[in-house]
């Protein structure tokens, strides 16, 4: 791990999904901030406009479009969210590699890096063991993130379906967790792992309000490594 590396015992990343038009605001927060974040993108809905309904409210659901892709995410890491964000757990062990690789594929020319990371699309139960089987023996997908919080710091030994800690929506947990991690004087490696959609924050008035002010946070600090997913798990 990269943070093993610079003698830091703790990591804090971030993982987007569905590479919407809110992930511009989302990135100049970040960079503000020295923060690094993994984007989860499916590539054949790139540039697609779309509406959803969170919370009552109707959300533009905007995708980037394709030719933008390389300068809007860079200094972050693209990673994989299937070509067309399918429920693997449906879906034959031909369409997954098809759902995953192809997009991988995809990913890695737009972005000109080879493209090795990924998160399971959908909500509810979105993967299992069959689907990280066939990911990590079929394609070259090197770790896959799953939608189960753990509020756990732990290093996990199943990078292909790694439980993130926290959701971006649960200030307060969030916000308690990252007190708790700042506070924190570990023996062995920590990863504080937050995750999320950008569209969500146009939910509330005052949610990238309280974004920021967990970035404020959470940011600066000497004995932390910020790192894309790839850079923090691999």
């Amino acid at each position: 791990m990269f943070f093993r590396e610079q003698a830091k015992k703790k990591a804090i990343t971030f993982s987007y999904d569905d590479g919407v038009t809110q992930d511009i605001r989302l990135i100049e927060l970040l960079n503000k901030y020295d923060l690094k974040c993994t984007f989860n993108l499916n590539s054949e809905l790139l540039s697609k406009k779309g509406m959803l309904v969170r919370k009552g409210q109707r959300l533009s659901h905007y995708k980037v479009h394709t030719e933008d892709v390389k300068t809007i995410y860079d200094g972050h890491e693209v990673a994989v969210h299937t070509l067309t964000h399918k429920n693997l757990t449906k879906c034959d062990d031909a369409e997954v590699i098809r759902q995953v690789e192809t997009d991988r594929l995809n990913l890695s020319e737009l972005v000109g890096y080879e493209v090795v990371g990924m998160a399971y699309p959908c909500g509810g139960v979105n993967n299992d063991d069959r689907v990280a089987n066939i990911i990590q023996k079929s394609t070259g997908v090197k770790y896959s993130r799953t939608i189960t919080t753990n509020n756990c710091f732990d290093l996990q030994e199943n990078l292909y379906r790694f439980n993130p800690t926290s959701h971006h929506l649960d200030f307060e947990k969030m916000m308690q967790l990252g007190r708790e991690f700042l506070e924190f004087k570990p023996k062995e490696p920590k990863v504080f792992y937050i995750w999320g959609h950008s569209y969500e924050m146009d939910c509330g008035a005052d949610y990238w309000v309280k974004l920021e002010e967990f970035f404020k946070l959470i940011s600066g600090k000497e004995d932390i490594f910020y790192g894309t997913n790839k850079e923090v798990l691999l």
